[in-house]
């Protein structure tokens, strides 16, 4: 397979430059595969709209190549973390709505009220926000953000018409526009907890205390990817799709393609090394792994600097159509795999073959979910902790132009998932 070469290694601004190159290592990912995500979204979504979350550079995925996929198939909105985020993806060219809601006292409102970057708010933001915008003469947009049970961000419901009440003074002068009212959910990946019904209710309080006092949203939200798919009483104006749409399952035990989706991202690099080894060898640091028979040892050129997790031996590597686990510790550049007796032959043969990491899984090869349960960790934090060392290469970067491309599927998990949620 061919692979383009990238431009560069920055976050955010992983181009190509070349079709003919392979690179030594890559996360390659499929855009296609981002827009028949959101197309999922956005008919599970309806007639509520879609905010597609590409905070921590898209997931790992690349936040402004992403960005535009997920507006290209339907999403209305995007949403991030931090304002410098936002900013970045201003300075792209992005103008579509876009939200940031974790913020610090060096954040940099007055540039987020300028970009007309909306702004989440807990409590203390609020003064800050409205300085800014006296500064920028633009009144800031923002979105009122209740606590309902998850114990991070957001105003306690406690302190929520005083919060309501200063922000609507603040609208009436003219200073700013409460956009939305929003907060998070803690347990909607395990649809049986009674916890999602709580913070629903707290939620509905707290909506129903700021229509009382006069506040007329655009946007009611708080259901994130499992929600999404298992809560659609949860889906209000606008659900926030982070995980999902780069096709991963927020749910044990539900498998992506059983959701309908499409993992958007390959790990892939190439063998640097098979050599034969006699019986008993060492392999890595500590050497807690020998070989048991005469075997053939395969190098492959990526650690723990580019993401790979350092507790994860055992982890999968597709070689060839063949699926090996790590032996041996994990080490800064490379890892190693046992491929077993081969003779000199294949063991040449082997040399500069394409080893996968993760992948969609279509053919039975790893998946991010695999390496998940081997680290003990969880789908989000395997994609995004592939470092920027690991250049990424964009495949399907122009929309398909296929009619049944843009038909989303209809699968029995999610319709699973979400009766589940209402037993």
């Amino acid at each position: 397979m061919t692979y383009e070469a990238a431009a560069d290694i920055g976050i955010g601004s992983k181009t190509s430059i070349a079709k003919s190159a392979v690179l030594e290592r890559s996360a390659v990912i499929d855009l296609e595969a981002v827009r028949h995500n959101v197309r999922q979204f956005v008919a599970i979504a309806s007639p509520a709209s879609v905010m597609a979350v590409v905070k921590a550079d898209a997931y790992g995925h690349g936040v402004v190549q992403v960005a535009r996929a997920a507006l290209d198939a339907g999403a209305a909105w995007l949403g991030v973390a931090h304002i410098s985020e936002a900013l970045a993806l201003r300075a792209a060219g992005i103008e579509a709505p876009l939200l940031a809601w974790l913020h610090t006292r060096e954040s940099n409102f007055q540039a987020a009220v300028a970009a007309g970057i909306d702004v989440g708010i807990s409590g203390w933001e609020l003064d800050a926000v409205v300085a800014a915008a006296r500064e920028q003469e633009r009144p800031a947009r923002v979105h009122l953000k209740v606590d309902t049970g998850l114990g991070r961000n957001g105003c306690t419901i406690a302190d929520w018409d005083q919060l309501v009440g200063q922000a609507m003074e603040y609208q009436d002068e003219g200073l700013l526009r409460v956009v939305g009212i929003f907060s998070h959910l803690a347990v909607a990946d395990e649809p049986h907890r009674p916890e999602t019904d709580q913070q629903l209710a707290v939620f509905r309080e707290a909506l129903a205390i700021a229509e009382d006092a006069g506040v007329d949203t655009e946007v009611r939200h708080i259901a994130n990817t499992p929600a999404a798919l298992s809560r659609p009483d949860s889906h209000f104006d606008l659900i926030r799709v982070g995980l999902g749409i780069y096709g991963l399952s927020p749910f044990e035990g539900v498998t992506s393609a059983e959701l309908g989706l499409h993992a958007a991202m390959t790990v892939r690099t190439i063998l640097s090394n098979c050599k034969k080894v006699p019986e008993g060898q060492g392999v890595s640091y500590g050497l807690k792994y020998h070989t048991s028979q005469e075997s053939t040892l395969g190098l492959v050129p990526l650690g723990y600097a580019d993401g790979v997790p350092r507790v994860a031996t055992g982890g999968p590597v597709r070689v060839n159509g063949v699926t090996y686990p790590v032996v041996g510790q994990i080490a800064m550049d490379q890892m190693v795999i046992d491929l077993g007796p081969l003779t000199p032959e294949e063991t040449a043969g082997l040399k500069g073959s394409e080893a996968v990491m993760f992948g969609d899984g279509a053919d039975g090869g790893p998946t991010a979910d695999d390496w998940a349960a081997t680290a003990g960790t969880i789908n989000y934090e395997i994609v995004t902790r592939i470092s920027p060392r690991v250049p990424r290469s964009y495949i399907n970067e122009a929309p398909a132009v296929n009619e049944a491309a843009a038909k989303p599927e209809v699968h029995q998990g999610t319709r699973a998932a979400s009766e589940s949620a209402t037993l």
